[in-house]
């Protein structure tokens, strides 16, 4: 059977666009996610290119990628088709990922103890496929190494999901329909894969087993609500957002207005479009979720007021800030290794009261003590302590504290430096505070 003929991929086409695209073609909608042996029946072959896997020192140009493996595993699953001829086992045919085959064949020849060089992760189709498939394929694969917005990560999942649900559902003998490979929506084919399995735990695809093959650093329940939102949203509304940047909590409270208010949600949206104020997006979808008698404008209008005085609180808190004092500017351009020498030295021996003077009028009677409050853990002053004297370390060694950095320093200093004087002047026993800064 022939491949449905492909059209080339289009320029600046988005992820979602392209895998519809790849999707036309009967074999690869077939594609599965199985783990293949690296060595013996089964494993993929292609041509070395002159290399020999099993060579004592792995090629240079692989280097990083190997230890990176070694470490980590495979994060990217080479693709792969499955030929069968005359009857005979089928055999598996690289397609694309020949650097990430050949470290994964060092590394099983050469750390066969390293858990990561066990198997290899392959997305495999039934062959053969012709030469525009393979193109189409490498290309999808390529544009999906690029950053993914919210709508084509969702997709993304959604893909990847099915195709380890679909390995699974055949391994099970289970068989899945062409209609169902045909279904072009990842989210109805996912349904339509659940169906298939039924009750069957054994061929599920939890979202842990998804984000562990792709590599992701995702936990499942931000993947679960990328999912989520993508499917409440029509397609071409996903691309859209995707292109504005619309973050995913926007997303999914857009789609609970747009569940409950149909037009107050397209119309916020075509008003806040059309006039490039999309940044008022957050604030109006939150005031027609909780104003539901107003209507697309006031909802835009109460937003831009709310927005107007959210900024103007921000700004005066900006300006309640102080400026910087002539000897703030002067300490900055001090040498940082006496500031953070004089900061060293004031958390080891500030909490010693300095000599009062001989002339000083006589010490007043006591007041009555203040209460006891909890004391910082012993594990906490110790840590900042050695954090502090590893700073000083690297200054003393001639690195040099950034700029933004030192302030940040100072700030902390300041107020900590407040805190030992406050404790200073209500100490009542001089020894247990000495005892006390010893020990730390």
């Amino acid at each position: 059977m022939t491949s449905t003929s492909l059209v080339a991929p289009p320029d600046g086409g988005s992820m979602i666009r392209l895998t519809e695209i790849l999707h036309r073609s009967v074999k690869l909608r077939q594609r599965r996610f199985e783990m293949l042996p690296l060595r013996g029946q089964g494993s993929p072959f292609t041509e070395p290119h002159a290399r020999n896997p099993s060579d004592s020192l792995p090629p240079a140009e692989l280097a990083d990628l190997i230890s990176s493996m070694s470490v980590i595993g495979l994060l990217t699953p080479i693709l792969a088709e499955e030929i069968t001829v005359g009857g005979k086992a089928p055999t598996i045919r690289l397609v694309a990922g020949e650097r990430r085959l050949r470290a994964m064949r060092w590394g099983a020849v050469n750390r066969p103890d390293n858990p990561h060089f066990q198997a290899l992760p392959a997305v495999v189709c039934p062959g053969p496929l012709s030469e525009e498939e393979r193109h189409m394929w490498r290309f999808v694969e390529n544009f999906a190494r690029e950053p993914l917005k919210p709508g084509e990560q969702a997709a993304a999942l959604l893909y990847q999901r099915c195709a380890i649900l679909v390995g699974k559902l055949l391994k099970a003998g289970k068989p899945v329909s062409q209609e169902v490979y045909a279904i072009p929506d990842p989210a109805e084919r996912f349904l339509a894969l659940e169906k298939i399995r039924g009750t069957d735990s054994s061929c599920a695809a939890p979202w842990s087993e998804v984000l562990d093959r792709l590599g992701l650093q995702l936990n499942e329940r931000k993947a679960s609500e990328l999912v989520r939102a993508f499917r409440a949203l029509p397609r071409d509304l996903t691309e859209e957002m995707d292109e504005a940047a619309v973050r995913l909590n926007t997303r999914i409270k857009f789609a609970e207005l747009r569940n409950g208010r149909a037009q107050a949600a397209a119309g916020i949206w075509a008003a806040l479009k059309s006039s490039k104020r999309l940044h008022l997006l957050p604030t109006a979808v939150n005031v027609g979720l909780e104003e539901p008698e107003l209507g697309p404008e006031e909802i835009i209008t109460e937003a831009e007021e709310r927005q107007d005085t959210a900024n103007a609180g921000r700004r005066a808190k900006l300006t309640r800030v102080p400026t910087q004092t002539e000897d703030q500017k002067e300490a900055e351009e001090s040498d940082d290794a006496d500031a953070v020498a004089e900061a060293a030295a004031q958390l080891d021996h500030r909490i010693e009261p300095a000599a009062t003077p001989a002339e000083t009028a006589p010490e007043p009677a006591p007041a009555d003590p203040a209460p006891s409050r909890p004391a910082v853990e012993a594990n906490t002053i110790r840590a900042a302590l050695d954090g502090v004297r590893v700073l000083l370390a690297e200054v003393r060694a001639g690195k040099e504290i950034a700029r933004y950095d030192r302030g940040s320093l100072r700030l902390a200093l300041r107020e900590l430096g407040a805190h030992l004087d406050d404790a200073v002047d209500g100490a009542t026993d001089h020894d247990a505070l000495t005892e006390g800064s010893e020990a730390a």
